[in-house]
């Protein structure tokens, strides 16, 4: 099973049908980029704690609106996937067993729209087990990627791995307007290195990127791509599968897929 990081953009990538990443999405499944998964493991930048925390939900997850001042049809979507309570024990298992020494469990949170806004796209049927797993923002990106490592034995159990932020996340910049050149530097550079296999570059991404701290004030949007990248592996192979801006701004749709190297 390939690993993926999706952005996930706006909220009302739900809704607007204008969006060509939208339609990325409602094609994932004839697009056959991976097989059906037995279950999804969700990393979104949505969901911030201290430490590494995993949501078990036993019964159908709750759909979080956590955006504000959207439209009113917005807040009545929902995608009632099932929880996954033993891949979230799994999960917790296997950090665990790499170190990671504590790992939370949250019985009650459901899916924040990172998590569900592109499932409902991809998978709308709402049939496939999901859990979440928090990002850390007090950490690093070798943090993170280490965390997707620990990750990487869930995929022979055909779990989907997925990272859910944005390429860039800077929201405080004007977002309907030309694309700016610090938000093009960026993108570039995040595809390039990728695509190259600079992996250790992409985990040291304020000190190598251009324009960095513009493009991520703050890093919880990319973070998910750290834990897609480890749970690939050292030697995975990128591929950007999809790519576009919102609304010609400075918000990034580049979504990409790692495939782990056969030894």
């Amino acid at each position: 099973m390939d690993t993926f990081y999706i952005s996930h953009g706006a909220p009302t990538l739900s809704i607007d049908e204008s969006l060509p990443a939208r339609h990325f999405l409602k094609a994932w499944q004839d697009r056959c980029l991976c097989q059906r998964p037995t279950s999804i493991l969700v990393v979104s930048g949505h969901w911030e704690a201290t430490v590494p925390t995993v949501n078990v939900i036993a019964g159908r997850n709750e759909t979080i609106h956590d955006f504000y001042n959207f439209p009113e049809q917005m807040y009545k979507l929902k995608y009632p996937a099932p929880g996954a309570p033993e891949l979230a024990k799994k999960v917790k298992e296997l950090l665990m067993a790499s170190g990671f020494e504590h790992v939370e469990e949250d019985k009650t949170r459901g899916l924040d729209h990172g998590a569900w806004v592109p499932l409902m796209l991809m998978y709308p049927e709402a049939d496939i087990p999901v859990c979440q797993l928090s990002v850390q923002p007090n950490r690093d990106g070798s943090y993170h990627y280490n965390l997707g490592k620990a990750l990487a034995p869930l995929k022979e159990e055909g779990v989907l791995i997925m990272g859910s932020g944005s390429a860039t996340h800077n929201l405080r910049a004007p977002r309907n307007c030309p694309t700016p050149p610090w938000a093009l530097d960026f993108d570039t550079w995040l595809k390039d290195a990728l695509l190259e296999g600079r992996y250790k570059d992409v985990n040291q991404w304020e000190e190598k990127a251009p324009c960095a701290k513009m493009a991520h004030p703050w890093p919880d949007h990319l973070y998910p791509l750290h834990v897609a990248v480890g749970a690939a592996g050292e030697n995975a192979k990128a591929k950007l599968i999809h790519h576009s801006w919102h609304k010609g701004g400075s918000l990034s749709y580049a979504s990409y897929q790692f495939t782990s190297a056969t030894v």
